[in-house]
C-alpha cells in the first residue's frame, strides 16, 4: 500500500488535554536534563582529521570508519524509494533537536510523576548542573553508564529511571525513527472500522450537585463493567455506566503513542511500583483494558479453578461458571480459526516444536474472523476486536443502558436500612467534553458538575488499581481492601534475524501462540508462560538495554527484523495498592519475589533457547548486566550441536549465575489482580462468592480485583466470566426483592 492511500485512511486526530500549570524545573535543570537527554540519544559524528575543529555539541565523536559503517548499514536495510539521507540524519538527530521531545517529556513530568520522584530528579539535577553539561558527549556517557552498575541503589535507579524516560519520549517524538524503520501510522492491513453510536449523558452548567436515579450504577466501561451492564440492561433494569475516560470511536483509532499514553493508559502509561523496579501498564479508556489489550481470550485453566474451588469457592468447578465462560467467549467470537501468525508467533511455535515444549495457539476475540493487525494496543481502528466498545457496552446499550463519560467516582454512598449499611449511590464530579467534542479546550471552555447518582444496586468495576482505591474513600476498613496484588510480571527477550527477510513485526495478531512448558516450577502451578510482545516501536524500543548512543541508535534500527517474547509469570507472592497521600493518586508496593524471579530466569534462559534454534544472529535481554550473546560465524553453521553449542551454553551459564537482581532485569506487567479478593468468608477477603462487599448491602465488585490468586493466563475472559455470574446473580437478586416488596404491598 502506498504512503499516500495509508494517508487516505489515516485516523483522525485525538487532542489532548492542555497540561497542568507551572513549571518543574529550574532553567539550569532544565539545562542538566537535556544534557542527559542529548547523551542517552546523542548526535553521531564521525571524528574530525583536522586537530582545529572539535566535535559539535551534544555529538559523539566515533572514528569515521565506524561511523561510515553505521550509515551504511542502516542504508542497506532501507526500504526502497526512502530518502537516502535519511540514516544521516537519524544519527544526528539529538533529543534536544526534537520540538516535541521537550514538550512531552515536561507533560510527563508534571502530569505522572509523583511529586517524591519528581524531588528525586530535582535532587539529582541539582548536584550536576555545574558541569554535567559542560561535559564532552562520551564522559557523560561514562557517567551514565557507571550508575548503570553501581553498588548504590539510588544511582542504579536514577540510571534505569532517566534512560527508560527520555528513549519512551524519543521515540514517541523522533521525526526519523518512523519513517527510518519503514513503520506506517496505520495498519497496512484491514480497514477502518465503524462503531457504536454512543449517546453520553450530558449536564448543563451549574452550581448545585446534579442528581440522577436509575436502579443499577455501574462504576466502571472495562471487561467487569462492560459484562454487568449487559445483563442487567437485558434483564429489564434501569443501568447507568459511569467512566472516567472518554470514548475515542474507530475513526481515531489507532493512536498515536504520543496520545494513546493519555487518552487510553493510566498514568501516561506507566505507574512504576515503590521500588522502581516494576512497570505497570494499565488501561484507562472508555472499554477498559479491552480497548487496548491483544485479544488474547485464554479461559480460566483447571488447576487454577480447583485452587480457588480449593479455599472454599466451589463456584469455579461448577458447570455454571463454565457456562458463563462459554458465553462470554460466544458473544466474542472467541476462537483460533482464521488466525494467521505472523512471523513473532511463528518463531515462537516453531522454536517451541523443535526443543520439545509444550505449545498452543491462543484464541482471539475477533468475532470469528480473521484480524491481521498488531495495533490494537493503541485502539482497534477496524472495530473487528470484540472488546466491550465493541460487543457488550453496545449490547446494554441497545437495551436501554445509559452512559457517563468524564466521571471521576469520589466516593459510594450509603444509608442505614433496616440496622444495615446500604449503597444507595455513587457522587462524584463530571467533567464535559470542550466546545469541539474533545480534551484539549482549556478549563473555561469545559464544563464540571459535581453529580449523584442514586440506584438500588452499586457495582464497582473500576479494575484491580482503582476499585480498592474507591472503597477506601468510601469509608471501608476491610484490611484485605488493595492488599493480595498480583502483577503476572514479565521480562524480555529480544532477536535479531538479519539473514531472514524484512519481517515487519508490528504487523498481524499480537499475540496468537503460547508456550507453557514452564508454568508449573514448584508443584503448585506456579512458573511462567512465554508470549509474544506488541512489537509497536513505541513499545519495544524503550526496553532495549542503553549501552551508550551508537550502539543503541543502531540497535533500533534493526526493529524490522527482530522478534520479542516475554516470561511472563504466575507469582506467588504479592503486594498492595494504596493512595498517595498527597494526591490520593494509586500507589503499588509490589518487589518481585525470589521464588518468583527464578520462575521468570526459567522463562528467559527458554525463550534465548528457541530464539537460538529458530537462527537468531544476536540475543538480547533486558537486562543490565548481561551483554548481547552475539552468534559466531561458525555457530551460524549447523553442524548439529543446536543449542549445546559451548559460546551459548556460556552466555546462559553467565545469565543463570548472574540472576535477576533488583534493577538489573527491566520488569513490566499489564495484568493487575486480586485487590478486592472473592472470599468464603469476611476474614479471607473483600467480597463473597457473589461479589457482594463483606459488611454491606447493595454493593457490588466485578472485575480483576476479585480474583481468588492470580489467573495465571491474560486474565480478560476470567475477569468477564466472573462478572457474567457476579451479575446475572444481582439481577436475579433484585428480581427476588422486588417480587417481595409486591407481595408485601398486596398484603
Amino acid at each position: 500500500m502506498t504512503t499516500t492511500q495509508l494517508n487516505l485512511i489515516a485516523p483522525l486526530e485525538s487532542p489532548l488535554p492542555p497540561p497542568r500549570e507551572g513549571e518543574v524545573l529550574t532553567d539550569s535543570q532544565w539545562t542538566t536534563l537535556m544534557a542527559i537527554a542529548d547523551t542517552i540519544v546523542p548526535s553521531i559524528e564521525a571524528a574530525s582529521s583536522s586537530s582545529s575543529e572539535g566535535p559539535l555539541p551534544n555529538s559523539l565523536t566515533v572514528p569515521p570508519s565506524e561511523y561510515a559503517g553505521a550509515v551504511e548499514a542502516v542504508k542497506r536495510r532501507l526500504l526502497l524509494q526512502t530518502d537516502p539521507e535519511l540514516p544521516a540524519r537519524y544519527f544526528q538527530e539529538t533529543a534536544s533537536s526534537i520540538p516535541a521531545f521537550r514538550a512531552l517529556l515536561q507533560r510527563t513530568l508534571r502530569d505522572f510523576l509523583r511529586e517524591e520522584a519528581r524531588k528525586g530528579i530535582r535532587v539529582i539535577l541539582s548536584a550536576l548542573d555545574t558541569s554535567f553539561h559542560l561535559q564532552p558527549v562520551n564522559i557523560r556517557q561514562q557517567i551514565l553508564q557507571g550508575w548503570s552498575q553501581s553498588y548504590l541503589r539510588p544511582l542504579r535507579v536514577s540510571a534505569t529511571s532517566l534512560q527508560g524516560l527520555v528513549t519512551s519520549v524519543w521515540v514517541k517524538t523522533s521525526p526519523t525513527i518512523g519513517p527510518l524503520l519503514g513503520f506506517p501510522r496505520a495498519p497496512v492491513h484491514g480497514r477502518p472500522g465503524k462503531g457504536y453510536d454512543y449517546n453520553f449523558i450530558q449536564f448543563p452548567p451549574g452550581d448545585a450537585p446534579e442528581s440522577l436515579e436509575t436502579d443499577v450504577v455501574i462504576v466502571g466501561s472495562g471487561c467487569g463493567g462492560g459484562v454487568c451492564a449487559k445483563n442487567l440492561a437485558e434483564a429489564g433494569w434501569r443501568v447507568v455506566v459511569c467512566e472516567k475516560s472518554y470514548h475515542w470511536g474507530p475513526e481515531h483509532l489507532p493512536m498515536t503513542a504520543q496520545d494513546a499514553q493519555v487518552h487510553l493508559f493510566a498514568n501516561g502509561g506507566v505507574i512504576k511500583a515503590d521500588d522502581g523496579e516494576v512497570a505497570c501498564i494499565a488501561g484507562q479508556a472508555f472499554g477498559g483494558g479491552g480497548t487496548v489489550n491483544w485479544s488474547a481470550s485464554l479461559q480460566t485453566q483447571a488447576f487454577v479453578r480447583q485452587e480457588w474451588a480449593n479455599a472454599g469457592l466451589p463456584l469455579f468447578t461448577s458447570s455454571a461458571y463454565q457456562a458463563s465462560l462459554d458465553r462470554i467467549c460466544s458473544r466474542m467470537g472467541v476462537s483460533t480459526e482464521h488466525v494467521e501468525h505472523n512471523k513473532n508467533n511463528q518463531i515462537l511455535a516453531e522454536g517451541a516444536r523443535k526443543l520439545g515444549y509444550s505449545h498452543k495457539p491462543v484464541p482471539q476475540n475477533t468475532g470469528g474472523t480473521q484480524h491481521y493487525c498488531g495495533y490494537c494496543t493503541l485502539g482497534c481502528g477496524s472495530a473487528e476486536k470484540q472488546g466491550p466498545v465493541v460487543s457488550f457496552l453496545p449490547d446494554a446499550g441497545r437495551a436501554g443502558a445509559q452512559f457517563i463519560e468524564g466521571f471521576q467516582a469520589h466516593k459510594v454512598l450509603f444509608s442505614q436500612i433496616q440496622g444495615k449499611r446500604t449503597a444507595v449511590g455513587v457522587e462524584g464530579t463530571w467533567t464535559s467534553r470542550d466546545s469541539i467534542g474533545g480534551r484539549g479546550g482549556s478549563g473555561t471552555d469545559r464544563t464540571s458538575r459535581q453529580v449523584i447518582i442514586r440506584a438500588k444496586r452499586v457495582v464497582v468495576s473500576a479494575g484491580t488499581l482503582q476499585s480498592p482505591l474507591l472503597l477506601r474513600r468510601s469509608g471501608l476498613s476491610n484490611p484485605h481492601i488493595g492488599r493480595n496484588l498480583y502483577l503476572h510480571p514479565a521480562s524480555i527477550v529480544c532477536a535479531i534475524y538479519p539473514d531472514q527477510p524484512r519481517m515487519n513485526p508490528w504487523e498481524g495478531g499480537i499475540l496468537t501462540q503460547l508456550v507453557d512448558e514452564f508454568q508449573n516450577q514448584d508443584g503448585h502451578h506456579h512458573g511462567c508462560k512465554l508470549e509474544c510482545l506488541t512489537m509497536l516501536p513505541s513499545w519495544v524500543l524503550p526496553f532495549l538495554t542503553w549501552r551508550g548512543g551508537l550502539d543503541y541508535k543502531t540497535l533500533c534500527s534493526k526493529l524490522p527484523w527482530m522478534s520479542c517474547h516475554i516470561a511472563l509469570g504466575r507469582d506467588r507472592d504479592t503486594g498492595r495498592v494504596y493512595a498517595d497521600p498527597v494526591d490520593g493518586a494509586c500507589r503499588i508496593a509490589y518487589t518481585v519475589s525470589n521464588i518468583d524471579r527464578k520462575h521468570l530466569l526459567e522463562g528467559l534462559v527458554a525463550a534465548a533457547k528457541i530464539a537460538y534454534v529458530e537462527g537468531a544472529k544476536e540475543i538480547l535481554l533486558a537486562h543490565n548486566g548481561i551483554p548481547a550473546f552475539v552468534r559466531s560465524a561458525a555457530g551460524s553453521v549447523d553442524d548439529g550441536e543446536g543449542i549445546n553449542d559451548a559460546a551459548f551454553q556460556a552466555w546462559l551459564l553467565k545469565l543463570r549465575k548472574r540472576g535477576l537482581p533488583p534493577l538489573e532485569a527491566m520488569l513490566a506487567t499489564a495484568h493487575q489482580m486480586g485487590t478486592c479478593r472473592m472470599a468464603a468468608h469476611e476474614k479471607g477477603g473483600v467480597v463473597d462468592p457473589q461479589g457482594k462487599v463483606w459488611g454491606t448491602e447493595g454493593l457490588y465488585v466485578a472485575d480483576a480485583s476479585v480474583f481468588p490468586s492470580a489467573s495465571g493466563v491474560n486474565p480478560m475472559v476470567t475477569n468477564m466470566a466472573i462478572s457474567d455470574w457476579i451479575s446475572r446473580g444481582i439481577a436475579q437478586d433484585m428480581s427476588t426483592s422486588e417480587g417481595e416488596v409486591e407481595e408485601r404491598a398486596r398484603l
